[in-house]
């Protein structure tokens, strides 16, 4: 049973972080650290977080705001684990989550693998959405297109190795993303083993002039490159995002 380290940056996240924590509690894989990176909060997070005594539970603070991707790298630096996990601290993993992937990962040789989700509301509620993926990705594909969602990603660290991207305020999650593709092609466990939390007032821009804007910014600064790949890349993301709505984002009405 190799360690996971799982990791959660979280800020102002109070009323939720209970009920993420709490899930990864409930896996029935029980070899893990969590790293909660709290940048800066000025909710009751860091009193939520304080009350939990399981020692596998590693709470750290930022001396001063940074955002999500330092605080990311941060939580990456202080990893231990065999294997990583992303859990952002407002969303959910089902019970089997971590056994499921890593058996998987295991059985067939992979690095990096990711999984379905579905989404809910600021309540919980589902709001019948599932969202799939490619069943293999390529550096071509996740350059075209961010595939996985955060919460479902697991890479082996052994081959991969530490993964620290720039500080971009949006995107992070898909620069890292770039990063690991280059040391591994991306599969797919096509399992429902997530639920991810849309909330009013995210970050995520709903402008798509912004949306595009901060897809050029992520080719730019996030990957390095020039003008003229960033602006081909950020077409070529438009493309692939809408055709990942059409063809993985999906509408269900039973039980998840």
């Amino acid at each position: 049973m190799p360690l996971v380290s799982i990791i959660m940056p979280t800020y102002n996240c109070g009323r939720f972080i209970k009920d993420s924590i709490d899930s990864v509690l409930a896996q029935t894989y029980t070899n893990w650290e969590l790293l909660i990176v709290d940048d800066c909060s000025t909710d009751n997070t860091e009193s939520i977080v304080r009350a939990y005594k399981d020692t596998r539970i590693h709470y750290f603070r930022n001396e001063k705001n940074e955002g999500a991707a330092l605080t990311r790298n941060r939580a990456l630096r202080e990893a231990k684990g065999r294997y990583i996990a992303f859990l952002d601290s407002d969303d959910l993993w089902i019970p089997e989550k971590l056994e499921r992937q890593i058996a998987h990962m295991k059985q067939k040789g992979y690095a990096f693998t990711y999984h379905e989700y579905i989404e809910m509301d600021e309540s919980s509620n589902p709001l019948g959405i599932l969202v799939s993926g490619k069943k293999h990705v390529r550096p071509f594909d996740m350059y075209s297109c961010c595939w996985p969602g955060c919460l479902t990603v697991m890479y082996d660290a052994q081959r991969v190795g530490l993964i620290q991207i720039p500080d971009i305020h949006k995107n992070n999650d898909s620069a890292m993303w770039l990063q690991v593709i280059r040391k591994s092609d991306c599969y797919l466990l096509p399992e429902t083993l997530a639920k991810y939390r849309r909330r009013t007032g995210s970050i995520t821009p709903t402008s798509i002039w912004k949306k595009i804007g901060w897809h050029y910014i992520l080719f730019r600064q996030g990957a390095g490159m020039n003008p003229i790949a960033s602006a081909f890349w950020m077409c070529m993301n438009i493309i692939g995002n809408s055709y990942k709505k059409i063809f993985y984002v999906k509408r269900y009405n039973e039980t998840i």
